[in-house]
């Protein structure tokens, strides 16, 4: 059988147990991280940081979600209503970060040098892909499809980080401040993506799931999702 099968009642309390403190632990982080950004921006007039501020307020907002609906044992029942907030909060993020992109782009104005914005970044690059990792794996294995999309939430939050880091670094040692906001339109449409797949996304079919509809082993070893899962 397959490693992502929820072998009984305990595994999958176990399973659920975990996506609610990631969840808390993510609306915790992103709140300190939202705050120390946009104090930061404010400070050194980036409009990266801020954009970076508001994406940390946003992904508050999924993780949200996906605490209502695991806050109860019947999640399944609020997965299509999580997985529309999810969605929006992509189109939230896509939508701010290229407004800050393109202002950037067209006032032209560079930032000053953020230690602060540079050590949240580099910070934030170690800490999410952990997160958006483990996310993802316990939303495959509980057939959660509310909760891998959120884990994509939080994977985009690392790109931001990077893109952010290279361009305050850009910024800093040789004056390249277009490096940042040409970064954040390709994070911005990577979002649109995320957002339509989440919006389109059907509710993942675990292994538990395949059994009770009557498939056998064999078959859902092989084929652990069906055709209308969003895993």
């Amino acid at each position: 059988m397959s490693n992502t099968t929820v072998q009984g009642d305990p595994r999958r309390a176990t399973l659920v147990r975990r996506i609610r403190f990631l969840v808390l632990f993510t609306i915790t982080y992103n709140v300190i991280e939202a705050v120390v950004a946009l104090l930061a921006g404010r400070s050194a007039s980036s409009s990266a940081l801020l954009g970076f501020g508001l994406d940390s307020v946003i992904e508050v907002s999924s993780a949200l979600a996906v605490a209502w609906q695991f806050s109860r044992d019947d999640h399944e029942a609020r997965e299509r209503t999580t997985l529309r907030v999810i969605s929006f909060a992509f189109f939230a993020l896509a939508a701010f970060v290229a407004f800050e992109a393109l202002r950037s782009i067209l006032t032209g104005e560079p930032a000053e040098h953020s230690t602060v914005g540079i050590a949240l970044a580099a910070v934030s690059l170690m800490v999410m892909p952990t997160v958006s990792y483990l996310q993802r794996r316990t939303g495959k294995e509980l057939g959660s499809s509310s909760a891998v999309a959120d884990s994509k939430q939080t994977l985009l939050c690392t790109y931001m980080s990077g893109a952010l880091l290279v361009g305050l670094l850009l910024n800093s040692a040789v004056g390249w401040w277009w490096a940042d906001p040409f970064a954040g339109l390709a994070i911005a449409g990577l979002a649109v993506r995320e957002g339509i797949e989440a919006w389109k996304g059907e509710s993942c079919c675990s292994a538990e799931a395949l059994f009770e509809r009557g498939d056998d082993e064999a078959g859902a070893e092989s084929q652990p999702c069906g055709p209308d899962c969003n895993c």
